[in-house]
């Protein structure tokens, strides 16, 4: 979540991604979707405010999907007693939120734990600020964190796979839940080395009866070595769940591995980290798969995801340059073929593809719906999932899908939505095709393949306004979920299952307030008889005329006034800031 500023702009390139328009979508359905974060409190910002989500669906027992986000619930309000910034992250406050869901995703449970909170603070409190953080009390974050030494700092990642016992792993020992997220030191604590590392917290068997108590977890393990300059980043995790695999129950990490991040506001990923478990998550061992160097030529892959076949190979997919094509961008894949011992050197396998929307250089980053808008970094980072058939891999097609957003060029206002798809084990791919309904300008995109192979399911968010030039107009965001039946090894057309309710993206915000935020990524799951997706959503989110000026002002360069505190500057009942996690199903 604290995020780098590191920006992929060696994805320039005069070189066009190859298009194929696919057929029209459907008529869109009447919005059928659920906010996943309605325990979140509609106000005071920052505690209202969750982004970038995470779903992984249980393959062995499909009813039971759980979801994660940035969840800000337990920070404290801002306040006119914190200038110059009024809404401060609060030290040793966690932001890695969890959901349950026991209905396929129709409805959902965020359990209430104990741990270090400063919920309890209202905006322009009276009582101290050095008590408004404190120990056992109400949180709706991942436990055991600041009992460990460590902060949960959100970057969510979800899997299931099946649970050790005496005999290895088996279905039969139960269902492992693993939740990778970012992790700082607790303050004072200093377990690790660096600023950021990343994190493994874990519960077996989740239930109604279950999720609720704190002991049902297992304590964070921190997995990514670390040196002093280290900021571990975008971490993806993912568990081999289909029984046909002789690497079955296998855990996979992959993430960027970034240098001097707080030394410098332009440090990018040093390599690509795999991080490979094979006792259910207690210890891993740790591979560096791309070589250690950025500059203006090569950019190593970033904004990774990682899957397996039912035959036990495992795949890691990032964005990155590829030198011999003039430093342009791919979408690149390494392959491991023996359980995560060694892999092969990321190969460009789609591509090229472009960094859509224009660089801010107040924020540093590239932004799709207008000035101070929400970053798009790794909108072009490629998603990736495999029909392998789990729980069992009988039957399984091994079809590969990814989506991901890209323009025609760098620097174009007109952001696509693309699908592509392989039949032979990431061999070969099919020309990218724009699935998004007309009008709509993608930000991120993540798709998901039933295990049988015979249905894939998209998720994007996406803006339905033009790129502004100032923050006076909306910035209108919507949530969509398509769907395309596989026929032959191929996707057809695309129908419109569930088209979100529109929200005002200037309502979402930093905790700085220089710019609107949405995070770095949106998620999709599936069974054999239904996909469910989760997706950043503003609809509950207000505009606020006060932070409209501020971002304006900083983008012209005028100095501005001091900076706003929501509570006075928006109202005191306005729900700035409130941006929530919405949630599509169609299961039966």
């Amino acid at each position: 979540m604290r995020k780098p500023f590191n920006v992929l702009l060696v994805l320039g390139s005069a070189v066009a991604l190859v298009m194929v328009s696919g057929p029209p979508a459907a008529q869109a359905t009447a919005d059928g979707s659920v906010n996943v974060t309605s325990a979140s409190p509609t106000l005071p910002f920052s505690q209202n405010k969750q982004n970038e989500p995470a779903m992984a669906v249980d393959a062995n027992n499909n009813n039971i999907v759980v979801a994660g986000s940035n969840d800000e619930i337990d920070e404290q309000a801002c306040s006119s007693q914190f200038p110059p910034n009024p809404c401060p992250f609060t030290p040793g406050v966690g932001v890695s939120g969890v959901y349950f869901s026991f209905d396929s995703g129709k409805s959902w449970t965020q359990p209430t734990y104990t741990g270090y909170t400063a919920r309890g603070c209202t905006a322009n409190f009276t009582t101290p600020v050095s008590a408004c953080a404190q120990t056992e009390g109400p949180i709706g974050t991942l436990p055991w964190y600041e009992e460990s030494g460590l902060v949960s700092d959100g970057d969510p990642g979800l899997a299931f796979g099946p649970a050790p016992g005496p005999s290895g792993f088996s279905w039969s020992n139960g269902d492992r839940l693993y939740y990778s997220n970012l992790a700082s030191n607790f303050p004072a604590a200093g377990g690790f080395k660096g600023f950021e590392a990343i994190a493994v917290s874990r519960m077996d068997n989740p239930s109604p009866g279950s999720i609720g108590t704190k002991s049902s977890w297992m304590r964070p393990v921190v997995v990514s070595r670390q040196s002093n300059t280290t900021f571990s980043d975008k971490s993806q995790i993912w568990a081999d769940n289909a029984a046909s695999s002789p690497f079955f129950g296998n855990v996979y990490l992959c993430w960027a591995m970034f240098q001097g991040q707080e030394v410098s506001p332009f440090a990018a990923p040093a390599a690509l980290q795999v991080a490979v478990s094979h006792d259910g998550g207690s210890t891993w061992t740790q591979h560096q798969i791309s070589a250690a160097a950025n500059n203006g030529q090569r950019q190593p892959p970033d904004g990774c995801t990682i899957r397996t076949d039912s035959l036990g190979n495992a795949y890691v997919f990032g964005i990155g340059s590829v030198q011999s094509a003039g430093g342009q961008s791919f979408e690149l894949m390494s392959v491991s073929r023996n359980g995560g011992a060694t892999w092969s050197v990321p190969a460009p396998v789609v591509g090229p593809v472009h960094q859509p929307g224009i660089f801010d250089n107040v924020q540093g980053r590239p932004e799709i719906d207008g000035i101070a808008g929400a970053r798009s970094d790794l909108a072009p980072a490629p998603s990736v999932d495999i029909a392998n058939g789990a729980p069992t891999g009988n039957g399984a097609t091994n079809h590969m899908v990814m989506s991901f957003v890209s323009s025609q060029a760098t620097a174009d206002e007109k952001p696509h939505v693309y699908f592509t798809e392989s039949s032979n084990h990431g061999g070969r791919w099919a020309t990218p095709r724009q699935i998004e309904t007309p009008g709509d300008r993608g930000i991120y995109a993540a798709p998901a393949i039933s295990p049988d192979g015979s249905t894939v399911y998209v998720v994007y968010n996406a803006f339905t306004t033009p790129y502004q030039t100032n923050t006076s107009n909306p910035r209108d965001l919507v949530g969509v979920v398509m769907r395309g039946t596989v026929n032959s090894g191929v996707t057809g057309s695309w129908s419109t299952l569930n088209r979100g309710a529109t929200g005002d993206a200037r309502g979402s915000s930093a905790n700085s307030q220089i710019a609107e935020f949405l995070g770095d990524y949106v998620y999709a799951a599936a069974a054999n008889t239904f996909g469910a997706a989760v997706w950043n959503d503003t609809r509950n989110a207000q505009d606020c005329p006060a932070v409209d000026t501020y971002r304006e002002n900083l983008q012209l360069g005028i100095t501005p006034n001091p900076k706003p505190d929501p509570p006075t500057s928006c109202g005191a009942t306005s729900t700035f800031g409130n941006s929530d996690i919405f949630s599509f199903s169609n299961a039966p």
